[in-house]
């Protein structure tokens, strides 16, 4: 008798697989690819998802809940497949940073590249403002002194120089990328 029910048993597993149903659950990833992590509660003690998880979750994952607490961006799916975030998207830097698709498409590469120098151009643009502000700030305050008067005159020169170099690179990339090569990513 013992024998038949185990035949059974064997049977129904074969049939209807150990994933039926009944014994189906919800699984959830740890953490999101946006900080929010699992165990982060609604209630007292409260931790709350990360300041920035709305514009994430907004990049990353458009059609979920916004309410952090579903789980839903962290909802493992069919197949033991992890939460996914849209092809060619990535939140970084406090901006949404979009390829025209996955790596594997043309032209994905190139406007990753293209987001990673764009930012580096600003950065260097808002560097050499700042110093220009810095040394017009030490030639007002000289007091007629010869000396901070010339640390002023080079800072600020240097300053005009760095806006000068970094926007002919600026001029010279997307001259040579999108009117030359034709590099696709790089026009926009």
């Amino acid at each position: 008798m013992k024998k038949v029910f185990v035949l059974l048993f064997i049977i129904y597993c074969l049939l209807f697989g150990l994933n039926h149903s009944l014994w189906a659950q919800d699984r959830y990833a740890t953490c999101d690819l946006c900080g929010y992590c699992k165990d982060y509660v609604p209630t007292p003690p409260q931790r709350n998802p990360p300041t920035n998880w709305e514009q994430c979750r907004a990049c990353l994952y458009e059609n979920a809940s916004t309410d952090p607490f579903s789980n839903e961006t962290l909802k493992i799916g069919e197949n033991n497949t992890p939460p996914t975030p849209i092809p060619g998207r990535w939140y970084a830097l406090g901006t949404c940073i979009q390829t025209a698709g996955s790596f594997q498409q043309e032209g994905s590469a190139s406007s990753l590249v293209a987001v990673l120098l764009n930012f580096v151009f600003m950065i260097t643009g808002a560097i050499g403002l700042a110093y220009f502000i810095y040394g017009s700030f030490i030639l007002l305050t000289s007091q007629a002194e010869p000396e901070k008067i010339n640390q002023g005159k080079r800072i600020i020169y240097g300053a005009i120089i760095g806006i000068i170099i970094t926007l002919s690179s600026v001029f010279l990339v997307r001259l040579i990328t999108s009117g030359f090569l034709k590099i696709p990513g790089f026009g926009e």
